[in-house]
């Protein structure tokens, strides 16, 4: 069928696809309704403060008008963005589409219509779009991004604080090293995460309405008194709630976009790595997953029950950096006062934004599955009784016995160790007998140092 009609069957996208449930809150925000839905936003409020600016031309609206024309932008629908779309079609200029569909509405409401042509005076495209844009990277972080990411960090903070006293054997350079705890572990991720979140609320949404090249050339010409920038400046962050940028090109420079993406970007590397963490952990049999009645973990061996949210994490994470990461390259350089290589680029946000989503939907799913296998780490822990090395030796260190480092090097490096020859090594030193009385009583499970506070503490 090679022109069969498009259904999520057959999405070249399969975030318009297979997964499109999951990503269907960032649809009506970052597609490409959401941002005609946001140009209408950008150039009504523009219109309004034109009437509150004071020129003889254009008297202020009466709150009927005002509320006629809000109403256009709160009950935009998608046949409202279809009928722009059929405007383009004529204009071949998506944004001056955008304009004439306003004309139209407010034809035949008499004050309205009189000023019509007030409708994007002095703008150019660029002045709806960066602000539009802006609007929906505000949208997308503040009522779905971090909400979800809210979801995972509380997720795995409760898993830290449930889990901060099971002891567990880390490993480092993939060998046996120190103890630590299961909540530990998990608290140091959710630590970084909270870093990584706060700099992705901190991004100040940047917006410029300056015309052509940045100068207010145009507005200049029909009111040379008039105060521009102030003007501008009380549109952008009074009445859309962003903040302003006073030096710009035709276009806004984007750099708080490679800010925020960048910001992103952190985030979906953390949660790869702690993804193939949890991915080992379960090799390992630390952690069971939950099954589900009817579900098939291989079509060939009926016993397998595989990780495969947090391997579809991984996979959607790393999708969403490749994405992020050119937007945040490309989208600060523009040739000279501009080129239009951005535009594109920018129609992109929502597929990079809809992969990390995504990303965040795999690990909850994954995280929600697991089920700790206690026996499995203390049996892992039972075999490695050479970890109480470093304890031992650092109290020798204390009382300044010979060559402590060296003895226990000899003693038990590429050795099988158990309990009795690690506590008879002890028994011959010359310590005191509270210090030996410590050491003897000392395991690989009770080894774990401020590992349970740290892990507790992370959700103060």
């Amino acid at each position: 069928m090679p022109h069969s009609q498009f259904t999520p069957l057959t999405a070249l996208s399969p975030l318009d696809g297979r997964y499109a449930a999951k990503v269907s809150a960032l649809r009506p925000l970052l597609s490409e309704f959401g941002l005609m839905h946001r140009r209408v936003q950008v150039e009504i409020e523009w219109f309004i403060a034109l009437s509150d600016a004071g020129f003889s031309e254009f008297p202020a609206l009466s709150e009927a008008a005002r509320g006629l024309l809000r109403s256009l932008v709160i009950h935009f629908k998608e046949e409202d963005a279809q009928a722009i779309k059929d405007i383009e079609k004529t204009t071949n200029h998506d944004v001056k589409a955008v304009e004439y569909w306003i004309k139209r509405r407010i034809a035949g409401h008499a004050e309205l219509e009189r000023m019509g042509e007030f409708v994007h005076f002095a703008c150019t495209s660029e002045d709806i779009n960066n602000t539009s844009h802006a609007l929906m990277l505000k949208s997308a972080r503040d009522e779905v991004m971090l909400p979800m990411l809210d979801k995972v960090i509380a997720k795995m903070t409760a898993q830290a604080q449930q889990f901060a006293a099971v002891p567990m054997l880390s490993r480092t350079h993939g060998q046996t090293a120190s103890p630590t705890t299961v909540g530990k572990e998990i608290a140091n991720v959710v630590a970084r995460l909270k870093n990584a979140r706060a700099r992705i609320a901190d991004v100040k949404l940047l917006a410029k309405m300056n015309g052509a090249v940045g100068n207010y050339n145009a507005h200049l010409s029909a009111y040379p008194e008039h105060d521009w920038e102030g003007f501008s400046r009380n549109v952008i962050e009074g009445a859309l709630g962003l903040t302003f940028n006073p030096y710009t090109i035709q276009i806004e420079p984007h750099d708080y976009m490679a800010e925020l993406f960048d910001a992103f970007t952190r985030v979906d590397t953390i949660l790869i790595d702690w993804s193939r963490d949890v991915w080992g952990y379960i090799s390992l049999g630390f952690f069971k997953q939950k099954t589900k009645e009817g579900e098939v973990g291989s079509s060939t061996m009926p016993h397998k029950v595989n990780p495969i949210d947090f391997e579809n994490a991984e996979g959607n994470f790393g999708l969403a950096s490749a994405l992020l990461t050119h937007l945040a390259q490309k989208l600060p350089v523009s040739r000279w006062q501009r080129d239009l290589t951005d535009s594109t680029v920018l129609r992109n946000m929502g597929v990079a934004l809809g992969y990390a989503l995504l990303g965040y939907d795999s690990l909850l799913r994954g995280l929600d599955k697991l089920e700790l296998n206690a026996a499995a780490l203390a049996n892992d822990l039972d075999d490695a009784w050479e970890v109480l090395a470093e304890p031992i030796q650092t109290v020798m260190r204390r009382y300044s016995l010979p060559e402590p480092y060296e003895q226990l090097k000899k003693f038990t490096r590429g050795q099988p160790m158990t309990a009795e020859l690690m506590r008879g090594f002890v028994t011959d030193l010359a310590l005191p007998q509270h210090e030996k009385d410590r050491l003897l009583a000392m395991t690989p499970g009770s080894y774990t140092g401020m590992a349970a506070a740290l892990a507790r503490r992370i959700g103060g």
